[in-house]
């Protein structure tokens, strides 16, 4: 089962959010940002009203096999809600808000920063499944170590805000040390560590503290 994060990612001047468990972005924080930046007031229930709106949702459900309107768009309710989108919904939302952000939208929609971070959670999951075969593990070390390694320090929601470039790092690094472990070269817990610290300081050329 999926870990459902709000991934905070960049497109132009906006921040916009999307959430790794079902890959939809919010519609609403953009358009708040738009109206902010263009003095306009635009709504969201207006895209909805249009009828050319209301074609492409049900042509997207019939071709992309989505069987109910929450797997097309959702609208959360309360003090934060929110309108979230299938991003193919979300790039015809975000061409509606302003036609010169067809080029954006579709270029990072499409890209494989979701499928990056899904893959280094995978294989950090593996990468513990390998230590357990070791005495005294601390789980929180080898993730602070990855985070060192990686992005050079450590902090919560490191990786909400990772470049894919960083996602594939982590993910690669994973692997091989879970490989080394399967292997044997690495033999206990303070031998994974010791190995952790000779990749940060071969990278960082810095001692790990």
């Amino acid at each position: 089962m999926k870990t459902n994060v709000i991934m905070i990612r960049k497109m132009q001047d906006f921040d916009v959010l999307q959430r790794t468990k079902d890959g939809m972005f919010n519609a609403t924080t953009l358009l708040k940002q738009w109206n902010k930046k263009s003095g306009m007031q635009k709504e969201v229930s207006k895209f909805f009203e249009l009828e050319n709106t209301k074609s492409f949702i049900d042509v997207l459900q019939n071709e992309e096999s989505l069987n109910t309107q929450d797997s097309t768009y959702l609208q959360t309710r309360g003090r934060y809600g929110a309108t979230w989108m299938h991003p193919i919904l979300f790039i015809k939302f975000a061409m509606w808000i302003n036609p010169r952000f067809e080029y954006y939208v579709i270029k990072f929609v499409y890209d494989q920063l979701i499928q990056f971070r899904h893959s280094a959670g995978d294989n950090y999951r593996g990468l513990t499944s390998a230590v357990t075969r070791f005495d005294n593990v601390n789980y929180s070390k080898i993730a602070k170590g990855l985070n060192y390694i990686v992005f050079d320090r450590h902090e919560e929601g490191l990786r909400q805000t990772a470049t894919q470039d960083q996602l594939h790092q982590l993910t690669e690094l994973q692997k091989q040390l879970a490989f080394a472990i399967d292997m044997g070269y690495i033999q206990s817990f303070d031998a994974l560590i010791n190995e952790m610290r000779r990749i940060w300081n071969m990278k960082h050329k810095l001692y790990l503290r």
